[in-house]
């Protein structure tokens, strides 16, 4: 094998760079006569690909078999792979560069796959009868499952790549059917539940948004996740402000609220409904409902209808989130502390909801809480104790978090805190807090030292900054 086929099946993407900027060529093929682009497509190396595609590797070449690289990626299951096949900086549009034939059989292959699944239609071609492999892989911040089996390995996401290849090629498809391959899948962090509602986003026109909301009425949960799901993403991202149905949904989700019996869906109405811009002006009244909710997501959320930017507007609202503060649930205390300190209330107390959150190294939120205490404004001797305490975590990202905060309270031992940060290794180069969080501190405390023009660090860490005490 070829370096390049090596660094592409490695996934190395800098290095595929390295070698094409080099002269690589991005067609050349390897001992079986396939090119590095097929190799990407088996590794699911979708950055890869898209490196050799933009450097001239062609996604349409007829390879030995009589196969493609881009069907080869349709069949692979991976609608990242796809994607980086069908555009590229130079290709020209997939629904014009390739001939009916071609589109209809990359049409064909996916729906086969999608019909069959991917388990299935493997056996089929391998004749397997042991079990299956199968694993949940992240792919572009979505998931989708992997397969292996007789020896070859796609990914479950055929749903997904059916949906893609029917836009680019201008095929209709029911808007009922988008529905039909988001719930296939429960998980709505799937590929394909991501591709079928970002699909039905680009149908309001044609009638979608009545469609998913009418799912609210479906029996199943897991069309109504879907519903509640789609509505709450409508609220997010860059075409939220031409969304035209805000009002119509905030008076849909408020009536939902009230009936929905499922606790993962009604956390999600009331998650849809808190995102909107405009309160409803029954959210209080919804959070005092859901305030004792025997499931700690809903209570979450109930938190959020209570606890809105200016604070709670009644005596019943603040006691349900001064209760809720002391909830037994991680997140439930969490969020509620930090709704009374946005509207300013119990101030003291919720900093000690915060600090208990930070002091507990089994609590999931203990990250997060200790980012707040480091940015707060609790200057409690216990707040730098704990800060100091995270000096000794067993992770860079907490030990910055503790050495930034210290830096924030202008702690003498700023520059030992930093040291002994990055002794786990170096702090992510866009975190704000990292190195310019010293050299701020610096420019602070020691304002005859030298300044760095650029923002950066003049002092080194190691400047013989010894450990408090």
């Amino acid at each position: 094998m070829t370096a390049l086929g090596e660094a592409v099946r490695a996934g190395d993407t800098e290095a595929v760079r390295t070698l094409l900027e080099g002269g690589a060529d991005p067609n050349a093929p390897d001992g079986d006569g396939l090119p590095p682009l097929c190799a990407a497509v088996a590794a699911f190396a979708h950055e890869a690909a898209d490196v050799l595609v933009e450097a001239g590797a062609d996604p349409d070449r007829v390879l030995p078999d009589g196969t493609t690289p881009l069907l080869r990626a349709v069949e692979s299951g991976s609608p990242a792979v796809v994607s980086a096949l069908l555009w590229s900086r130079d290709l020209p549009d997939p629904g014009e560069r390739l001939p009916e034939a071609e589109r209809a059989r990359l049409l064909d292959a996916a729906r086969r796959w999608y019909g069959a699944g991917a388990e299935a239609e493997l056996r089929r071609l391998t004749g397997a009868v042991g079990p299956a492999e199968t694993s949940s892989v992240e792919e572009e911040w979505r998931q989708v499952e992997e397969v292996a089996l007789g020896g070859r390995t796609v990914r479950a996401g055929h749903g997904a790549v059916l949906t893609t290849l029917e836009w680019v090629f201008g095929v209709p498809v029911a808007l009922e059917e988008l529905v039909d391959r988001a719930v296939r899948h429960t998980d709505s962090s799937h590929v394909d539940w991501f591709a079928a509602g970002f699909r039905l986003e680009k149908r309001l026109a044609e009638g979608s948004r009545d469609v998913v909301a009418a799912l609210r009425h479906h029996p199943s949960p897991v069309h109504r996740r879907f519903a509640a799901d789609w509505l709450l993403s409508r609220q997010w991202g860059l075409w939220a402000d031409a969304y035209p149905y805000a009002e119509e949904d905030r008076e849909l989700l408020a009536a939902w609220a009230d009936v929905e019996p499922d606790p993962e869906v009604l956390a999600l109405v009331l998650w849809a409904l808190t995102e909107q811009d405009v309160g409803h002006p029954r959210l209080g009244s919804i959070g005092l409902r859901y305030a004792g909710h025997p499931d700690p997501g809903v209570r979450v959320r109930a938190v959020d209808c209570l606890g809105r930017s200016d604070g709670p507007s009644t005596a019943a609202e603040y006691e349900a989130l001064r209760l809720l503060a002391g909830d037994p649930d991680d997140d439930v205390r969490y969020e509620a502390a930090l709704s009374l300190l946005g509207a300013q209330q119990d101030v003291d107390a919720m900093y000690g909801v915060i600090r208990d959150l930070v002091r507990d190294p089994g609590s999931p939120l203990r990250l997060a809480a200790a980012e707040r205490l480091g940015e707060s404004g609790d200057r409690t001797a216990d707040a730098t104790d704990l800060l100091l305490s995270l000096l000794d975590a067993d992770d860079t990202q907490t030990r910055m978090l503790g050495a930034y905060g210290l830096a924030l309270r202008d702690h003498p031992d700023t520059p030992w805190a930093y040291a002994k940060a990055e002794e786990l290794g170096p702090f992510h180069p866009s975190d704000h807090r990292g190195n310019n969080g010293l050299w701020a501190w610096e420019k602070r405390n020691r304002p005859a030292g030298p300044t760095a023009p650029d923002g950066g660090v003049v002092a080194a860490h190691g400047d013989g900054a010894q450990p408090p005490g």
